[in-house]
Formats: C-alpha cells, sequence, structure tokens
C-alpha cells in the first residue's frame, strides 16, 4: 500500500485539478459540528474545512494517513489521525454530526456494511457528505464495468461501476440533495440520518 500512497497525488492531480477540486471545495465547508472523515486518503479535503468543532480522520492505509498529516489545515481545527477500515469503525454509536466521504466507497470491501457503519455512528439528524465516482448509464456503463477488473488492480480496489448514491438511499438515509455530472459519472451527495426509525 506504501508505494500507492506515494504516487496517489501525482496520479490524482489532473483528475483533481479539472474535476474534483472545485467540488470539494462546494461540499467540504457544509460539515458541522464533530465531523469523521473515511478514506480520507491523502488528505485532499483537509484545507476545506471551517465550521467543524472537531474532526476525526481516518483511512484504512497507515501510509495514506502519515502523507495526511502532513497536508495543511486550517490552524485552529482539531484533527485525530487514525487508522480504521470504514466496515469496522472504532466509534460509539451517535457520536458524530457529519460523516464525510469523497472516493472512497469506490473501494471499500463491503459497501452495505460501511454505509450501515456511518448511519451507526452518526447522530439521529446528522449529516453524510459524498463525492464519489459512480457507474455512468448507457454504454458507458458497460464500458465501466469492463474496465473494473483492471483498475480493482491498478487502484487498491477501486471499482468504476459501483452504484454509490443508490447505495445511500437504500442503507436509509435521506437524500437532500443529489448532483450528477461530468457524464453523470461523478455523484455529489448530501444525506441525513432520520431522526427515529429504521436500524442505527
Amino acid at each position: 500500500m506504501g508505494r500507492f500512497a506515494d504516487n496517489y497525488d501525482a496520479c490524482m492531480r489532473p483528475l483533481e485539478q479539472r474535476i474534483f477540486a472545485a467540488r470539494r471545495q462546494a461540499l467540504i465547508p457544509r460539515a458541522t459540528g464533530d465531523v469523521l472523515e473515511i478514506g480520507g486518503g491523502t488528505g485532499a479535503n483537509l484545507p476545506f474545512y471551517q465550521h467543524v468543532r472537531s474532526l476525526t480522520f481516518t483511512d484504512p492505509d497507515p501510509a495514506m494517513l502519515r502523507i495526511a498529516e502532513t497536508k495543511p489545515h486550517p490552524p485552529a481545527l482539531s484533527v485525530t489521525f487514525l487508522t480504521a477500515a470504514a466496515e469496522a469503525l472504532p466509534f460509539s454509536d451517535h457520536s458524530f454530526d457529519t460523516v464525510v466521504v469523497t472516493l472512497a466507497l469506490c473501494s471499500v470491501a463491503d459497501p452495505p456494511r460501511a454505509l450501515a457503519e456511518i448511519r451507526r455512528v452518526l447522530r439521529p439528524g446528522g449529516l453524510l457528505l459524498a463525492l464519489e465516482h459512480v457507474r455512468p448509464p448507457g454504454l458507458l456503463g458497460y464500458v465501466a464495468d469492463v474496465l473494473t477488473p483492471l483498475q480493482r488492480r491498478l487502484a487498491a480496489g477501486c471499482h468504476l461501476n459501483r452504484l454509490t448514491h443508490q447505495a445511500i438511499r437504500a442503507a436509509g438515509f435521506t437524500i437532500v440533495h443529489q448532483r450528477l455530472s461530468i457524464l453523470d459519472i461523478v455523484a455529489e451527495v448530501q444525506a441525513i440520518k432520520p431522526l427515529s426509525g429504521g436500524h442505527g
């Protein structure tokens, strides 16, 4: 994993400049209160946090965390860096006001379990902010299906063909805003954990 982490920023730089940085800048400031970032990678979101009481930043790869710890973030922001998998979060129920996940649900081993864990650790009425690439409709979707086995080997388990925006709704969240762009490949989702009812 260390080599993947060392090369990640350089490989992602063109996509960040053209696509993702502007979307992060619009999405991440919506996080408030006690915030958990899941699969935070090398810390691309860190500069954009604003109205946050605390940030717990997790990733399953210690090499990613070591790089993230060097990235700039608002000086008043208290950040705790922690190695953790999305499918087994080491936090009590209802611990966070906001959960942030960007370009990470494509690579978790068990997306339904990860989303169930996100719901568990969110407080009732808490906010999930997600920025993910998803399987596009039509012919491009079949292309994504064909390329996914290779992508998984090259990019630490990344799937090009997951319908993450639909999985968030299926996990029991209420979608309050969703935007698809770039041929419906990039999904920006803001979702709420219901105040009552259901699991978690």
